[in-house]
């Protein structure tokens, strides 16, 4: 069945080359394999085919795969350019609004692709020392942590760079639990958990006026009205006791003071040991 879709989509991929030249078809199915398969999972005769094309065609506008790995951090680092330009159109003159719009932005993207950063996988895929696509990732990352930090300052944070660097550790960190236990996991509150921390470095809440209301922390946590909420790994460790695991606690509790009433010299010799 797997293989079967995997023939569909690369048919799918092929017809909608057909419509781009050479080059652009090359790129495009580039693009759409390296995000689904690692830039090691693929291999040039698999984006030749989904191109429509051949190898020699391949090598004749990209000299080496590395050429074109190349061509795809570029091409992802453009694509952010994108979405910054969105973010500061639908909150324009106002640079909390934009730092909240990021992290709105950032949850989209956790939630709904589980492949997570395509550079930060790059990243992990390219061991090579002295890789060229190593650099271009390092260069996106910290523009990034940069542009982050500046607009962290515009909104009136009381350590712009600081603030900046917890909310990269919060992207990044959301992104390996999507990955890894599902967007049931702590990913699901990485949108309240940034606003918790923009909040702390003295940015105004989302639901000052003029903002849609955020959701609050509730403090202490009703474990009762949560259980529900809890995602199914937690829900596994949370059960309440059944009666008769109760019954059996108690009586161990019971118990335990008259056994250990013979053995206080061992329990002393095991605190000071």
């Amino acid at each position: 069945m797997a293989k079967q879709n995997s023939k569909q989509d690369l048919g799918a991929l092929v017809a909608q080359a057909s419509v781009q030249r050479p080059r652009e078809r090359i790129v495009a199915s580039a693009q759409d394999l390296f995000h689904r398969h690692g830039i090691r999972g693929i291999g040039v005769d698999a984006i030749a085919e989904a191109a429509g094309t051949n190898k020699m065609t391949l090598y004749r506008h990209f000299g080496s795969k590395d050429d074109l790995i190349l061509e795809y951090l570029n091409y992802k680092g453009k694509k952010s350019d994108e979405i910054w330009a969105e973010i500061e159109a639908e909150s324009p003159n106002d640079p909390a609004g934009q730092l909240y719009g990021f992290i709105e932005k950032a949850a989209k993207f956790i939630t709904e692709d589980e492949r997570g950063c395509d550079l930060a996988n790059a990243a992990v895929e390219l061991t090579e020392q002295g890789h060229p696509g190593l650099r271009v990732i390092e260069e996106f990352k910290v523009r990034q942590r940069d542009r982050l930090a500046g607009l962290c300052q515009a909104a009136g944070a009381s350590q712009p760079g600081l603030l900046a660097d917890a909310l990269v550790l919060l992207i990044e960190g959301a992104r390996v639990s999507r990955r890894s236990v599902g967007t049931e996991g702590p990913s699901a509150n990485f949108v309240r958990t940034s606003e918790a921390v923009i909040a702390s470095f003295g940015i105004p809440p989302k639901d000052r006026p003029g903002r849609a209301p955020s959701v609050k922390l509730e403090t202490p946590l009703d474990r009762t009205s949560q259980m529900g909420a809890l995602p199914a790994y937690r829900r596994r460790q949370e059960r309440p006791l059944s009666a008769r695991q109760e019954a059996e606690s108690s009586s161990r509790k019971e118990r335990r003071p008259r056994e250990g009433a013979d053995d206080g010299a061992d329990c002393v010799a095991a605190a000071n040991f």
